[in-house]
């Protein structure tokens, strides 16, 4: 019974300071629920060098403007993303450690990644005081069909509103980074993360092997009619039903004889189909 009370009055107690009772549940940072959300790649390395251990969730680049650099290099450019807008990096700061790398005998290189490219997480990191989601991305060369690797990476923040963070649902910022970085749900994924080389395709092979009784692949619409209009050329005709059987030439009338229909051009046009 006392205990009973003790608890009513604990409860009381935090309603009068403004402290819901449901939040004495410990609550998921913000952080750890977007890393739900995003499996993060891991990297490691062979004789051939870098190499992908496993896979992480792909994303789909959006809008154009991140710069990045190989993977081998020890410096990453910082690409942020606002208000649905792209700013790249200082072109000067670029060059400021291009420069310092000359001192040490290497040259940097950069590369912006361009729309429809497919790339990897591999870390974020959630600043509440300064409104701001990192992540950090690799390229998917396999995805990409790039040979050989070269795993450019870049780190991106998400700018968000001051003080509008702390109040965010992860759905919010989950939108928010889709507007740059969208999960890529197309069908044939799994296929496009198998097929590169053997530095990106573990965890690929998994999916994709020889059990023929495993999941059915999907399969499409049934593609549209072929179709011949009047004023069409030969070669469009040609292009849309293939060869005819036949062709009979009568200077400036030619009839396609074809198992089920017949096409008659007039100087080079199509005039009449039977």
């Amino acid at each position: 019974m006392r205990q009973k009370i003790e608890m009513a009055v604990l409860v009381v107690a935090l309603m009068v300071v403004g402290i819901t009772p449901g939040l004495l549940v410990a609550q998921v940072p913000l952080e750890d629920q977007l890393k739900a959300q995003y499996t993060m790649v891991k990297m490691g390395s062979d004789t051939s060098g870098a190499a992908v251990v496993e896979q992480g969730t792909v994303l789909v680049i959006k809008k154009g403007g991140i710069l990045s650099v190989p993977n081998s290099d020890q410096s990453i450019l910082v690409t942020k993303y606002e208000g649905g807008t792209v700013h790249s990096p200082n072109t000067l700061l670029s060059k400021g450690l291009g420069f310092g790398m000359k001192k040490f005998g290497k040259e940097q290189t950069t590369r912006l990644m361009q729309v429809g490219e497919k790339v990897y997480p591999s870390k974020i990191v959630v600043n509440l005081p300064k409104d701001q989601v990192t992540m950090s991305i690799i390229a998917c060369d396999s995805c990409n069909n790039v040979s050989p690797t070269t795993f450019y990476k870049a780190d991106v923040v998400f700018q968000f509103g001051h003080g509008s963070l702390v109040t965010a649902s992860p759905s919010q910022v989950e939108d928010t980074i889709a507007g740059l970085l969208a999960i890529d749900d197309s069908a044939d994924q799994g296929g496009g993360q198998q097929g590169g080389n053997g530095n990106d395709q573990q965890g690929g092979n998994q999916q994709g092997g020889g059990g023929g009784g495993g999941q059915a692949q999907q399969q499409g619409p049934p593609p549209e009619p072929q179709q011949i209009e009047k004023g069409q050329t030969p070669d469009q005709v040609k292009a849309a039903i293939g060869q005819p059987d036949k062709i009979v030439n009568l200077g400036a009338k030619q009839i396609y004889v074809y198992k089920d229909i017949k096409v008659t051009f007039i100087n080079g046009k199509v005039s009449d189909v039977q």
